[in-house]
């Protein structure tokens, strides 16, 4: 592939350069930033500094944008979006960052360069956040800016071992063309979910009757389960385990029904690993309880950042008599997000799981690129001139 002909984005939010590595090799990176400095450090440490700007979207002009970009890809804070925050919603000091996002984009189509492409990621609690009205806003900027949108819900574990649901808006600038391969009539196939036809369907009119219905092929099957990610460095793993003492009581936490699973498990006599949070519930009479509650579906639980309160995901492993409790290792969950094992995570385990744990599921973003972003570019390459090879590469 010449670099002509390379694909070329902005990663907007970029944290770790998740997005980057779906992409794959036949993109480049025009411009990423991020205002973190753990995340912009690991983005250095695996793709150097050259297109990174470490700081606050607010800050960025046009200026600062190279070339022309074939998509704006932006993972833009959750926090007041998420089910377990504060519900700030789009008013929020984190999620309402991608207002940044949005007036950088209408600055770059005054200016002509506008990506072809705009796409927005975030948890699917985006869907229902303030009654629906902010799904309706995010909706609603892709039309006051020029581009035309439909909404996908993709769980990693269609790619990955991780139950990781999200939301996706995908825009297409109005110039371009649509081909009809790549569009349904009505909600259809895997990725237009209850929750996001009952959103979809409470927008107003004119936005309900504009949305997209993208036709998007499901994956083939995963292939992986959570047994085919484990770690087997000894140090990373003697690190982790939680020792006997600690590993009765996550199993005391467990409800009778939890219990009696798990002792089915144990009776099979095969060596089974499971994925386990601790939560709080409500018992009969009221009170709260801490309960362990585990998974042996073969899939691990959303991965979430060390900070915000959330207690850490934990793996238990069995065979016959034997329980073993231990925290994932930072470089299983860099296996949950399809991350190569060539990939840098920093040192510190915290900042290792704020990486991972904040990040976009990489295999995710590559079936987006190779079944949806770039079928919509070729389209449009076949309608409109060439891009000048100084915007293609700049």
């Amino acid at each position: 592939m010449t670099a002509r002909s390379r694909r070329t984005a902005y990663e907007f939010f970029a944290g770790g350069g998740m997005a980057r590595i779906g992409l794959g090799p036949g993109w480049t990176c025009l411009l990423a930033n991020d205002i973190d400095p753990k995340k912009a450090a690991a983005y250095r440490a695996n793709f150097g500094d050259a297109d990174l700007i470490e700081g606050d979207i607010a800050a960025l002009t046009t200026a600062d944008l190279p070339g022309a970009a074939d998509l704006a890809w932006a993972s833009f804070p959750c926090q007041d979006l998420s089910l377990a925050g504060l519900g700030g919603g789009l008013a929020g000091a984190r999620s309402g960052t991608v207002f940044g996002f949005w007036r950088l984009i209408r600055d770059l189509m005054e200016d002509r360069r506008a990506p072809r492409l705009i796409a927005l990621e975030n948890v699917c609690g985006a869907l229902t956040s303030h009654g629906g009205a902010d799904f309706a806003r995010l909706i609603e900027a892709f039309a006051e800016t020029g581009y035309a949108v439909g909404a996908l819900v993709i769980d990693a574990s269609r790619f990955t071992p991780q139950s990781r649901p999200r939301l996706f808006l995908v825009g297409l600038r109005d110039d371009a063309p649509r081909p009809a391969d790549l569009l349904a009539d009505a909600p259809e196939g895997p990725f237009h979910t209850r929750p996001l036809i009952r959103a979809v369907h409470g927008l107003p009119k004119a936005l309900r009757e504009a949305h997209l219905w993208w036709r998007l092929a499901p994956p083939p099957g995963r292939g992986l389960a959570l047994s085919d990610i484990l770690d087997t460095d000894e140090a990373a793993l003697a690190r982790a385990r939680l020792g006997p003492a600690r590993t009765s009581r996550l199993i005391g936490q467990m409800s009778p029904i939890q219990r009696a699973r798990l002792a089915a498990i144990q009776a099979q006599g095969v060596r089974t690993v499971g994925a386990v949070f601790r939560r709080t519930r409500r018992g009969g009479d009221g009170e709260r309880l801490q309960r362990a509650e585990a998974r042996f579906d073969g899939l691990a639980g959303c991965l979430r950042t060390p900070g915000g309160g959330s207690s850490r995901q934990l793996l238990l492993e069995v065979e016959g008599p034997r329980l073993e409790a231990r925290r994932l290792t930072p470089r299983e969950t860099a296996r949950l997000m399809g991350l190569p094992d060539s990939y840098r995570l920093p040192a510190r385990e915290g900042e290792a799981l704020h990486v991972t744990g904040d990040g976009v599921a990489a295999p995710v973003v590559a079936h987006l690129a190779r079944r949806l972003f770039e079928p919509l570019l070729r389209a449009a390459d076949a309608v409109a001139p060439a891009r000048p090879a100084a915007a293609q590469d700049a």
